[in-house]
């Protein structure tokens, strides 16, 4: 009796060690995976260098809002240059925050498509290069040639840094937007070269660096950008000069007489004594915005031509035709 009580005791005790280790696979099982090891004083995985940039420029402001602030920006820059150059001022045409978006198509898609082209060369190259170091295929050529793109990049950037300012008006536009280019490829280069040297850095360096590179970039593209949208608004007011011929026909008549003291404006009377009409013929409509019409005239210049303005009311009566 005792050797089966004594069995029974060791018969049950194995079954309850099976089924805590039964309970134990069933929890274990219950458990989430981690998706990466945990670093040695048991804080989560660092990130990228890319990812920590990208959420500082998050925490500045939700992307939505930061591209329709910059839209708005170009477009009112492309106005403003255009207003200053027909000898206005762009708060007198009352343009919407919408009107101003619009107006920055024009100023933005040559250099977005410029910077999306560049940037696909560039970081194709980049890659390239990497997986070769990685590799370990020219991983000492690569540092003598990235050597070498480092000196002569910093020696572009300080000749060009020199030229905008000691002669602003001969490197617009072009300046800022090379200036960028080499601050990208020298960044590129120093980061290829510690690759292909085995230096390593750690990760929160590497993501101050990535982030002032990307926050100077960002300053000199806005700059470009800026110098480019105000070059298109002064090439569109030079056009009219050379088309105000297209623009839609107006004649105004109005009950009272305007004094228009302009080249090619005719003053007819088309009313009689007691109900006197005065109709203007010569005139060519500009735009209608902020509740007033902008007229051009026929043979409008830059230099002495007039912008005639008036409201958009019952005062005038406007016709059009071409």
């Amino acid at each position: 009796m005792p050797k089966r009580g004594s069995a029974a005791s060791r018969g049950d005790a194995r079954d309850v060690g099976a089924r805590g280790v039964a309970a134990r696979g069933i929890g274990a099982a219950a458990l989430p995976v981690p998706d990466a090891a945990p670093t040695p004083n048991g804080g989560p995985p660092p990130q990228p260098p890319m990812a920590r940039a990208v959420a500082v420029v998050l925490a500045i402001g939700p992307p939505v809002t930061l591209i329709t602030a910059l839209l708005f920006y170009f477009g009112w820059a492309r106005a403003d240059a255009q207003a200053k150059a027909m000898g206005l001022d762009v708060s007198l045409f009352g343009y919407t925050s919408q009107d101003y978006i619009l107006r920055s198509v024009t100023s933005l898609f040559l250099p977005l498509v410029g910077l999306l082209v560049v940037s696909m060369v560039v970081v194709s190259a980049d890659r390239a290069l990497h997986a070769r170091v990685d590799a370990g295929r020219g991983s000492a050529a690569i540092a003598r040639a990235t050597l070498v793109v480092i000196v002569v990049g910093v020696v572009g950037v300080g000749a060009i840094a020199v030229a905008l300012v000691l002669q602003p008006g001969g490197t617009r536009i072009v300046g800022p937007y090379v200036l960028a280019g080499l601050v990208w490829l020298v960044a590129a280069s120093v980061r290829l070269r510690r690759h292909a040297l085995g230096v390593l850095t750690g990760v929160h360096q590497r993501a101050v660096d990535t982030s002032l590179v990307i926050a100077l970039i960002t300053l000199l593209l806005f700059w470009g950008t800026t110098d480019f949208a105000q070059t298109v608004g002064r090439g569109l007011a030079a056009h009219y000069e050379s088309s105000v011929q297209t623009l839609p026909h107006a004649e105004v008549v109005s009950a009272t007489r305007i004094a228009m003291n302009i080249p090619n404006v005719v003053e007819t009377s088309v009313g009689t004594a007691d109900a006197p009409l005065y109709a203007y013929t010569g005139l060519r409509l500009l735009v209608v915005s902020g509740g007033r019409f902008f007229f051009l005239h026929d043979g409008w210049t830059l230099e002495d031509g007039t912008v005639v303005v008036l409201p958009d009311n019952n005062s005038v009566r406007v016709q059009f035709g071409n």
